[in-house]
């Protein structure tokens, strides 16, 4: 008998094959990492507890155990501070631990899912909506029915035909 997750901790302790996470946002700065943020923009060294984060563990984890972690990120050119904070220094290091990354630059084509909202999807089956305020504060996750799963499929798989792997797009526009 499979339970359904109450939380966020939850789904990511309980899933089984594989999560997925789309990302719409152009700034998340204030929902963790703020220190390494503000050693980036400061020209800093990253510091060992940005490196060593809970997330790497979580990441490095699921991956060794079969379980696969990867994203899309909608994003334009030219990049904000935040976002090359992210992908420089946060995608980079989560790859060493086993997440996927992949981009799908809107800079000269349209977002094809403009009406997606940020969230996860856990092996197909449990969708958790993100929630965040204007300042790229997390506020929250809401667990959403399954009878919405069809239309989250559907995001991920129009945000993945799109999109190419961050390695490919990192090379060619990477700052």
């Amino acid at each position: 008998m499979t339970t359904s997750p109450k939380t966020l901790d939850d789904c990511f302790n309980g899933f089984e094959r594989e999560a997925f996470r789309l990302e719409t946002l152009d700034d998340y700065s204030k929902s963790g990492g703020q220190g390494a943020f503000e050693a980036f923009l400061e020209g800093k060294p990253q510091p060992e507890d940005f490196k060593t984060a809970d997330w790497v563990t979580t990441v490095g984890d699921a991956v060794r155990s079969g379980k696969r972690m990867y994203r899309v990120h909608i994003l334009s050119r030219p990049l904000n501070d935040y976002l090359r904070f992210e992908l420089g220094w946060g995608y980079l290091r989560n790859v060493k631990a086993g997440e996927e990354f992949f981009i799908l630059d809107t800079t000269e084509q349209a977002n094809p899912i403009p009406e997606a909202p940020d969230f996860w999807l856990f092996d197909e089956q449990v969708i958790a909506a993100m929630n965040y305020d204007g300042k790229g504060k997390f506020l929250g996750a809401d667990l959403l029915s399954e009878e919405k799963v069809s239309t989250f499929l559907a995001y991920r798989d129009k945000a993945l035909a799109q999109a190419v792997p961050f390695a490919e797009w990192w090379a060619e526009y990477g700052e």
